[in-house]
């Protein structure tokens, strides 16, 4: 079979994902990071009524002049408003946030206040009309759409709702994805395992990416190398409505590689399979009725490597929110030889030179099996097929795994 390109390869899945449209409604503490399913309108009007800006008095302007001694008359704090009016000669003690009392049409600052011994309030700046008044509606008013649907909900948004008194929203379930780890050599952490078995490791590290991504995750466990266990493990899984499942190793045709004749047998129609990229070339993909398919490699790195570039930005697709944008340029620390026909993801230990340009180091070992390195590194260096040799301090395009502060 043809190697596919990785931006081929990328193109073909994403056109397998319908973004999620159906919807769920939560109580607002616990719409963080999720997605509005509706235009999200204020049930109140922000301020609810002209507020002072600024601590000081509240004053007629017309009474804003050299020989002013007004009357001080009461006091208006927030939630404490004066319900009086304030008439000619007048003045009330007012504080941040606190209703404008009727008759006054401007804050005097109190830096700008001078209190007499008689108790009256001259000033030494003269305030122009509506001066350090917050006018009602100024934020938003009732009816009006602030928040449009599509919106992922940071805290800023979850303020903004909070504050349109809203204790619930609708927002847009998460997808489904479900991790299905497939192998005989393969033992949880903790178990006891054989001479020949290892951990299963790449589930933690794919489920942690996923919910990054704001998906739900099932773990169904571990299906051995047989065709009942993978059957009926992917029956359940397929039971339980996902929009993804992960297949973890097993997608090669060798005779103990059974995951994709297991698939077809359950009706998966194959999309594509093996990529021209390192690591993760027996990268497949296909779709089950509704659910879509991918088939990550055994290996670690070639696992966590096809998912930042094939399950994020597809996971990314369904909550109908851009990709993230990993991609930076580099500068290499050292020469690079030339490339040959698949694109290459050489892990990088990443810094900034003293101009605070990215500077990417690539290990000298890429073995696709070493975990320890990937945990190392700050970026992916990208070598597109064919690449011709790359001098030290020359450009290149990278994948960012983290800030190069980041311990």
């Amino acid at each position: 079979m043809t190697l596919l390109p990785v931006d081929a390869a990328l193109i073909r899945l994403l056109a397998l994902a319908k973004p999620v449209t159906e919807s769920e409604t939560l109580p607002l503490d616990g719409c963080a990071g999720r997605v509005l399913a509706s235009d999200l309108a204020a049930k109140l009007t922000q301020p609810p009524f002209d507020s002072s800006a600024m601590d000081g008095y509240a004053i007629r302007t017309a009474d804003a002049h050299a020989d002013a001694r007004l009357k001080l008359i009461g006091e208006s704090a927030a939630g404490h408003a004066f319900d009086g009016t304030i008439s000619p000669g007048e003045t009330v003690r007012i504080f941040t946030g606190a209703p404008v009392p009727k008759g006054a049409d401007a804050v005097l600052l109190q830096e700008d206040a001078v209190r007499h011994n008689d108790g009256t309030i001259g000033m030494t700046f003269f305030p122009e009309p509506r001066r350090h008044i917050r006018p009602r509606g100024q934020d938003f008013r009732e009816g009006e759409t602030v928040l449009k649907a599509g919106s992922v909900m940071t805290p800023t948004r979850l303020m903004v709702a909070a504050a349109m008194d809203h204790s619930s929203l609708s927002v847009r379930r998460r997808a489904r994805v479900g991790l299905l780890a497939t192998g005989d050599e393969l033992v949880r952490p903790g178990e006891p395992r054989a001479a020949s078995q290892i951990i299963a490791s790449n589930t933690f590290a794919v489920a942690t990416l996923a919910r990054d991504c704001s998906a739900d995750v099932t773990d169904f466990g571990i299906a051995r190398d047989t065709m009942d266990d993978l059957t009926g493990k992917i029956a359940a899984a397929r039971a339980t409505g996902l929009d993804v499942l992960v297949t973890l190793g097993g997608a090669s045709v060798g005779d103990h590689d059974l995951v994709q004749r297991a698939l077809k047998n359950a009706g998966m129609q194959l999309d594509f399979w093996q990529i021209a990229m390192r690591p993760g070339k027996p990268l497949m993909v296909g779709s089950l009725g509704d659910m879509i398919v991918i088939g990550l490699p055994g290996n670690p790195v070639s696992s966590m490597v096809c998912s930042l570039l094939f399950l994020e930005p597809l996971l990314a697709r369904l909550a109908g929110q851009p990709a993230p944008k990993r991609e930076a340029e580099v500068i290499v620390a050292k020469a690079l030889g030339e490339n040959d026909k698949r694109r290459d993801h050489l892990r990088a230990r990443l810094s900034r030179d003293p101009q605070g340009r990215l500077v990417a180091e690539p290990f000298e070992k890429q073995d696709s099996s070493m975990m320890n390195v990937l945990a190392q590194a700050g970026c992916l260096v990208i070598r597109e097929p064919f690449a011709l040799p790359m001098a030290a301090g020359e450009t290149a395009r990278a994948i960012l795994l983290r800030d190069p502060e980041t311990p």
